[in-house]
Order: structure tokens, then C-alpha cells, then sequence
């Protein structure tokens, strides 16, 4: 048994292997943001413990099934409050299984199957589960979005799955010089000292980027797919009905739910969220930049 140490979006996590041959290998994406130590007294936001032998024995109350990015998953809920949730992957096999206690401060992945691409799967589904819902109450929120930095800004494109948010990030990096991707799928926001910070992190979709960086927010851009190119700044409220259905988050349980409401609301409030509706061209990445950029001051 042995522990290993990592840092995203600022927060220490540590995660337990108990059995020989089964270790970092299983998560190559973690390793920007692994820490040889972390600091004296420090706590970790949650400590996951893998154990591929692991299995729950015990009565369940089914809260009900979600999808998230093609995989599926089963979460059932512990007459003290825990939860269990069943990982089953895109071709909708059951592959891992995820205990957690209620606050997801202690939680321990099993695996289902033999295959190491099922139990990396498993397991990194576990962590990022494990970190949405730990992190709810302290200002962080896990965001469905592609991160484009420019001039120390990082810029947020959020949309449903396959509208086209990776292809707007990539108009920038093509068409606006000194842009860079700090994330493609699944980067961190958190308000540190009153702002939008906004982290890469070890999910990233498709596109492999596994960044340990981080910038201050921008602005938030929700994409549509339209025949012509036009920008608008939304209200408040309609930014947050936005913004809420890509967080992750679970809106059966009331403090993970309302800890991640108050945090968009606060993220909401200190920078702007704009509606792009776009074609996939290089005016449409000129048009949002041009609309949104902020402008870098010198103290």
C-alpha cells in the first residue's frame, strides 16, 4: 500500500493503492500534477483509495442514472447519506464501482473488469466524480468547456457535446497569434480572493492536453451553431441557466447542488458570459475575441 500526492485547481489530493501492479500507470494524465509531498498539515480535499478487490455489501436506494460525455453511470445512495455509483463506459459495460461517504472526503474505486483501459477509465471517472463533489463547497467548480489563453486571459468556451466549442479554440490558436489551450474538456474554475481562476487540469476530453497552469478568467463564451456570426452579452440570470447544466454537479443532493450554484453566481457576477452563435470560420474566433478580450493593465 502506498500513497501519491497531486495538486489541481490548487487543492491536494491523495490517492491510496493497495494492491502490487496497479499504480500511476493507470492515470498518465496525473502526472503534471503530481507532488512528491504535499505540505506539513496539510489535508487533502478527499483521499481515493483503489482497491481492485473491492465490492459493497449493504442495502442501496437507487437515485437514478445520468450520462456524462457518452458513459453512463448508476448512483445509489447509503442509508448514511454515502454513495455508490456504478461506471459503466460508452459501449455500456460495467467496468468500476465508486463508494464515496457524503461529503466525498473518503472514497474507494473497485474495478469490474480485467482490462486496463477499463480500469483506467473507471478510475479516472472515480477522480473526477470525487472532485466535483468534494470541491462544491469551497468555491470550485469542475466546467464542461475548451480553455483558450491569450495575453494571461483564460477564455471559456462551453456548448453541448459535438456543437463545437473544440473547433472555436482551435479558430483562435489558428487565427489570433499567441493563444494556447490550457484545457479541452474538463478545466477547474475557482474564485481565489474575490476572482475567476480558471486551472487546467488531468481531464481533457479527447484532446490531449494535461496541463498543471492556470489563469485568470476572461470570460465565458456559450456556443451555438448558427448560418451567421453574431456575439451578445447575456443577463445574470440567463447566463446562470446557462452555465448551471455544464457544471457537474448533482442536483439531488442539496449541498453539492447549492455549492456549486453559489459559485457560478459568483463567477457569474465578476466576469462577463457571452451567447456566440457561430459558423466554423475564422470570422466567428475574430468576432468573440474582439468582443470579449480584456485588456492587460501594468500595475
Amino acid at each position: 500500500m502506498f500513497s501519491k500526492y497531486y495538486r489541481v485547481g490548487g487543492h491536494l489530493l491523495e490517492i491510496v493503492f493497495t494492491n502490487e501492479g496497479v499504480g500511476e500507470e493507470l492515470i498518465p494524465s496525473f502526472r503534471p500534477f503530481h507532488l512528491s509531498e504535499p505540505a506539513e498539515g496539510e489535508e487533502p480535499l478527499f483521499t481515493l483509495t483503489v482497491d481492485e478487490d473491492f465490492r459493497f455489501e449493504g442495502e442501496l436506494d437507487e437515485v437514478g442514472q445520468f450520462d456524462g460525455s457518452g458513459n453512463n453511470y448508476g448512483v445509489y445512495q447509503l442509508s448514511d447519506g454515502g454513495y455508490y455509483i456504478e461506471i459503466s463506459n460508452p459501449d455500456r459495460r460495467l467496468c468500476g464501482v465508486l463508494y464515496a461517504d457524503k461529503l466525498f472526503r473518503h472514497c474507494t474505486v473497485g474495478f469490474m473488469t480485467p482490462e486496463p483501459q477499463n480500469r483506467a477509465f473507471s478510475l479516472n471517472n472515480s477522480l473526477m466524480m470525487a472532485y466535483a463533489f468534494a470541491a462544491a463547497e469551497k468555491q470550485t467548480v469542475l466546467l464542461h468547456a475548451s480553455v483558450i489563453r491569450k495575453d494571461g486571459y483564460g477564455y471559456l468556451m462551453t456548448a453541448p457535446s459535438g456543437t463545437g466549442k473544440s473547433t472555436h479554440t482551435f479558430l483562435w490558436y489558428k487565427n489570433i497569434p499567441g493563444c494556447d489551450l490550457m484545457n479541452d474538456d474538463n478545466p477547474v474554475v475557482r474564485i481565489v480572493d474575490g476572482q475567476p481562476i480558471v486551472y487546467g487540469t488531468p481531464w481533457s476530453g479527447k484532446t490531449p492536453c494535461y496541463r498543471n497552469i492556470e489563469a485568470p478568467v476572461g470570460a465565458i463564451v456559450r456556443i451555438q451553431q448558427r448560418k451567421r456570426n453574431e456575439i451578445r452579452r447575456m443577463k445574470t440570470i440567463e447566463a446562470m441557466a446557462q452555465l448551471l447544466p455544464a457544471a457537474s454537479s448533482m442536483k439531488w443532493d442539496e449541498r453539492v447542488y447549492m455549492g456549486v450554484s453559489d459559485t457560478l453566481m459568483g463567477i457569474i457576477s465578476s466576469i462577463a458570459v457571452y451567447e456566440l452563435g457561430c459558423l466554423p470560420d475564422a470570422d466567428a474566433a475574430l468576432l468573440c475575441y474582439s468582443t470579449v478580450k480584456r485588456v492587460v493593465t501594468e500595475n
